[in-house]
């Protein structure tokens, strides 16, 4: 008798590993029980909660890029108050509001950043930051937009004097021809 197939099954066996065992073993160990998990669904962030903090505050970041005009405005009223927390997530609001409020967001978000619990202050710069990326590119489009109507006035201008010089370069020509 031969040991060769056996050792090669064996093997086989051996080197497929853990695809052998039961799926349930594994699934109980790595997934966490529902009511260890935290549930973070306020609507208005705070910083109250440890465990929700960042999902409440990412959730409500999402929730004003996507709030349209009467969203926002609606959660400005709800969000009024002098407490570092409601300035900061006025902040965030106004942030994706028109551009006449991303400045009055960057000063609410510069006032109160270092108010803000330390784990929450990444998020907030970061959404600072990007804030200003946006002002400074939509400060640039605005000078650009500048620059283009001032070459265009500068491009008409020069426009009229070729003519006027073409006019005169004609009549010139016009007097050299007759006799």
């Amino acid at each position: 008798m031969s040991f060769r197939p056996l050792c090669a099954c064996l093997t086989a066996l051996w080197l497929a590993g853990c695809q052998w065992l039961p799926e349930q073993t594994f699934s109980q160990a790595e997934t966490p029980s529902p009511a260890k998990s935290p549930v973070c669904a306020a609507e208005l962030p705070d910083f109250t909660d440890d465990a929700c903090l960042l999902p409440d505050w990412v959730a409500f970041g999402l929730a004003s890029q996507r709030g349209d005009r009467d969203w926002r405005s609606a959660m400005l009223q709800r969000l009024e108050g002098s407490e570092a927390e409601r300035r900061l997530a006025r902040a965030v609001a106004l942030g994706w509001g028109s551009e006449r409020q991303w400045d009055q967001a960057s000063e609410l978000y510069k006032a109160d950043l270092d108010a803000a619990p330390a784990e929450l202050q990444p998020l907030l710069r970061y959404w600072l930051n990007e804030l200003e990326g946006r002002r400074a590119m939509a400060g640039r489009l605005a000078r650009s937009a500048n620059e283009l109507a001032e070459l265009e006035a500068e491009n008409a201008e020069l426009a009229e004097k070729l003519e006027a010089l073409t006019a005169i370069e004609r009549s010139i020509n016009l007097r050299q021809q007759s006799p």
